[in-house]
């Protein structure tokens, strides 16, 4: 197998398990919006075990923002910030701890900037940067290190780009 292919595969996969996980929050009106717990950003830390988790998670936001109905500076800007999140937490995969610090900082730094001016939240930029800062802790950090660590026993063998294994 080609290591090209299968990174391109890991990719697609981490992408369509954000978008099944946001469109199913979204049911419960959690995915959008100032008070948010969208449970698709623990996936934030599987940069933590390949670099196709970068693409991944990105497009996966980028469609999910599309699906549930985002207008364009939020699929742009909201995507942006899963990016940043996504690149930090590979940046940082030698400290485990600290992996689901960059998307929780990305988001709660750009997301209310997002709210309050694409929506026209009448919500102050430092509430919203609270509220969403709480519901990334609770989904990347709460979560996702529950994910982690769940993962962390089988996930050099998941996401190995190494093709001969």
């Amino acid at each position: 197998m080609n290591k090209k292919v299968l990174f391109i595969c890991q990719a697609a996969v981490i992408a369509a398990l954000y978008v099944v996980l946001t469109l199913f929050i979204n049911a419960f009106n959690l995915a959008n919006g100032n008070i948010q717990i969208r449970i698709s950003e623990s996936l934030t830390i599987l940069p933590f075990f390949t670099p196709a988790a970068i693409p991944g998670l990105t497009i996966g936001c980028l469609l999910s923002n599309t699906f549930t109905g985002a207008l364009p500076p939020d699929i742009i800007f909201g995507s942006l910030a899963t990016l940043l999140g996504a690149l930090g937490s590979y940046v940082l995969r030698a400290h485990k701890w600290l992996v689901p610090i960059p998307p929780i900082v990305a988001n709660t730094l750009i997301v209310p900037f997002v709210l309050k001016y694409a929506y026209g939240l009448d919500a102050a930029v430092p509430f919203m940067m609270l509220t969403v800062g709480i519901g990334e802790i609770i989904s990347c950090y709460v979560l996702g290190m529950i994910l982690l660590n769940a993962l962390n026993r089988f996930g050099k063998q998941l996401f190995s780009l190494d093709v001969n294994r």
